[in-house]
């Protein structure tokens, strides 16, 4: 498949946002499931399709639900294509508050794992993929890449979408943004600091709530917040552990990976372009122009997203094999 980014949408920042703001693909009625998982925490699932046939798990990105437009985006293009979709809503994204003291982060893949040995446990040998976008594509990725051949062989292939490979590098450089930047930045760390702020009552003393209510930036976030509540020495040490790059070597499914390299929140240098041409079992396809989520292709009248086409074809492909 080919990708001609919409030339009415010029430069990275209206790709990124007219992806975000663009209208609903038509509704799916989703199946919205409770999975129990090992530590006594839960997730909420939307499940699309026939339970039998192949089926791909997609991952949204950071403080983003099952339901926001690109996952159901995704949901469409697996459905034309006779594919099945369990939308996950990660730690504390399904609007109901977790009961343990944590959430999800861009490393944690133990949820993921329990999410597809429920599948498989449903229906040992139906063929299973993995989608992810942005943060859910690092968790995605770096998933593959601690298991290798150990993964389930009923998951067969992944595909990720804008995925910030490298953390410590995506967190400079969004800090560092000024104009759009800033909005970016503010956007998600308004919403961060606002959980952040129901965390510390639910769980007094877990994090400091005043340093938590002034980060202005995801350093600052990453030090205050994710790194003590979840086990991690600093930022630092969160960022190194937890960005998918350093794993790819250990892919040993077949694994596409959909970049732009005007991605404002994922900078050049934070590609891992020769680590992946180094593993067979990876294709990373980068394209000049795309933004962040965003691949916008057609017209305004006619305009369509190539991200989660591309993916649900190759997928589709993988799973039919």
């Amino acid at each position: 498949m080919s990708y001609a980014p919409a030339r009415w949408l010029p430069g990275p920042h209206l790709m990124t946002i007219f992806a975000r703001l663009a209208h609903r693909p038509r509704a799916f009625t989703a199946r919205t499931e409770r999975l129990e998982l090992d530590d006594g925490d839960f997730l909420d699932l939307d499940r699309h399709g026939d339970p039998d046939g192949p089926t791909v798990v997609v991952l949204p990105g950071l403080e983003s639900s099952s339901r926001v437009p690109y996952v159901l985006r995704m949901v469409s293009a697996a459905r034309e294509r006779g594919l099945s979709v369990v939308a996950v809503n990660l730690r504390g994204l399904s609007g109901e508050p977790n009961r343990l003291p944590r959430r999800y982060h861009s490393g944690e893949t133990g949820d993921v794992a329990q999410v597809v040995a429920r599948l498989v446990a449903e229906r040992p040998g139906r063929p299973l993929g993995l989608m992810g976008f942005s943060l859910g594509g690092n968790i995605a990725a770096k998933w593959l890449g601690e298991r290798g051949d150990a993964l389930p062989p009923e998951l067969r292939a992944a595909a990720v979408v804008s995925v910030p490979w490298d953390l410590a590098r995506c967190a400079a450089a969004i800090d560092a943004g000024r104009g759009m930047g800033w909005l970016y930045r503010e956007r998600f760390l308004r919403t961060l600091r606002r959980r952040g702020a129901e965390f510390a009552r639910r769980f007094p003393g877990r994090v400091d709530a005043r340093a938590v209510a002034a980060c202005r930036t995801f350093a600052a976030f990453d030090t205050h917040f994710t790194a003590p509540v979840h086990g991690f020495e600093s930022a630092e040490d969160y960022w190194a552990r937890s960005s998918a790059a350093r794993y790819l070597a250990g892919v040993r499914r077949p694994l596409l990976a959909l970049a732009s390299l005007d991605d404002p929140m994922v900078p050049r240098a934070a590609l891992p372009l020769e680590a992946a041409r180094a593993n067979p079992r990876v294709r990373f396809e980068a394209y000049p122009a795309g933004g962040h989520v965003g691949f916008v292709a057609g017209l305004p009248w006619r305009f369509e997203f190539f991200a989660e086409k591309r993916a649900a074809a190759f997928l589709c492909e993988e799973l039919r094999r």
